[in-house]
């Protein structure tokens, strides 16, 4: 899962969390605002009712000491003044049962008492509960769609901001480590953004980079020059060797350890030419301005081989129904591409076994499969069948090169040729190359 996309959903569920707890906690909240607001609406009348009484007198509400009552016709509200004995003093607010016209209704009371004279007066305001109730609904939900809204708006909010703020990032992996063609880099281009985590992320890559370019080409150029001198010393030694045959003296068991040392040059003379060909393909000394028809090509590559597959008894099919040039390309390193596959093909093939190669055309590309009927290779080395080094080890514990396969690799990567593998044990393998559509013609 994408960094992005991870930040996005915390964001999503943690103010999901938050949206359902206010909802939790909005009803509590809403009583006690209409509780403050009806308390605080209550003090203010009381004040309106006290200074009317000391701008116009207590008779205005009382008068032959009898009681005032007033409420409003539906009795969602009142206001009450009467007469108490002196030692009763009430400053209060608080929810009260009263009984108006015979209902018993709750109300919200405030509860005052105040000295006018010598007498003691209570004044009672009151607002019906079920009233106070009645705007508890409107704003919870008034409420609620207020906070989904905002909760929206952060959400969009924060996935822009984590696009804009994680743009460099992706930039970075995208063309910094998957756009690069290893080990041949592209010029630096620093990658613009004002987050130094993100500068000093980039700059360690193309440090990385850097190094191991460096140590890459210093491998090639060790390769390139080894092969190239050794093959003088090998030569000079066949020379001899071959020498050595036409004089008399030397005897035949003589000449049997001979043809043991000649063997064994020529197969060091095959490792050293391989290793100088990979070589001069990764340090692209090859250029591609060939045009050939793929299934002449193919037929080149049968005449060349089919000696091997009479000594196997293999069938060999080629089925490229369409006749496709490939431009822009290196015929010998094409040539030795499907040599080389099909060698394979026919080296870990069994006794009348067959390999098909076949063609086919998908969007723009052209895919060719050499198929084999052969040993198959192990799930474990898929991985690795393309590594020099590890295939080499190998190989030496089997008396072969093994260094077919990674003349493969270089050569489709040097055409920019897809290639993968299918293969199971005791069935077969089957190659598949992509050839991609800016070297198709037709």
């Amino acid at each position: 899962m994408k960094l992005q996309t991870k930040l996005t959903l915390f964001n999503a569920v943690s103010k999901l969390v938050i949206v359902l707890l206010f909802v939790a906690l909005l009803p509590t909240l809403i009583q006690n605002i209409n509780r403050n607001y009806t308390d605080n609406r209550l003090r203010k009348q009381q004040d309106k009712v006290i200074q009317t009484v000391r701008k116009n007198g207590i008779k205005y509400y009382i008068t032959n000491d009898e009681g005032y009552g007033s409420y409003t016709l539906l009795k969602e509200e009142y206001v009450s003044m009467d007469i108490v004995p002196f030692h009763d003093r009430l400053d209060t607010i608080r929810n009260e049962r009263r009984i108006v016209e015979g209902d018993t209704i709750q109300y919200r009371i405030l509860s005052h008492t105040f000295v006018i004279g010598k007498k003691n007066y209570l004044l009672e305001i009151g607002k019906s509960v079920s009233t106070i109730a009645e705007t508890s609904g409107p704003l919870q939900s008034l409420a609620f769609e207020v906070l989904l809204g905002m909760i929206l708006l952060t959400i969009l909010a924060d996935l822009f901001y984590s696009n804009y703020v994680l743009r460099p990032l992706g930039q970075i992996i995208k063309t910094k480590l998957v756009g690069a063609k290893f080990p041949h880099f592209k010029k630096y281009e620093k990658v613009q953004t004002s987050t130094s985590d993100f500068e000093y992320l980039d700059s360690s890559i193309n440090r990385m980079m850097e190094t191991i370019e460096s140590t890459f080409q210093k491998e090639r150029e060790f390769i390139s020059n080894a092969s190239h001198e050794l093959m003088t010393p090998i030569s000079i030694l066949q020379s001899k060797i071959e020498n050595m045959f036409s004089i008399e003296e030397v005897s035949d068991e003589q000449k049997i350890r001979l043809l043991e040392m000649q063997r064994i040059l020529n197969r060091l003379k095959s490792i050293t030419k391989t290793l100088l060909l990979i070589s001069q393909i990764e340090n692209e000394q090859f250029i591609r301005e060939d045009t050939v028809l793929v299934t002449d090509l193919l037929n080149e590559v049968y005449e060349e081989i089919s000696i091997r597959l009479q000594e196997k008894n293999l069938t060999f099919e080629i089925d490229v129904p369409f006749h496709v040039h490939l431009v822009k390309v290196n015929k010998f390193l094409l040539f030795n591409l499907f040599f080389n596959l099909v060698n394979n093909a026919i080296k870990y093939n069994v006794e009348s076994g067959s390999i098909k190669i076949t063609g086919r055309r998908e969007k723009n590309n052209l895919i060719i499969a050499i198929s084999d009927t052969g040993i198959g290779i192990k799930q474990e080395q898929l991985p690795h069948i393309f590594n020099r080094f590890k295939k080499f080890r190998q190989s030496m514990q089997q008396d072969s090169f093994g260094l077919g396969l990674p003349i493969v690799k270089s050569i489709t990567e040097f055409h920019h040729i897809r290639v993968t593998v299918l293969s199971e044990e005791k069935v077969g393998s089957t190659f598949e190359l992509n050839f991609p559509e800016e070297i198709i013609e037709g």
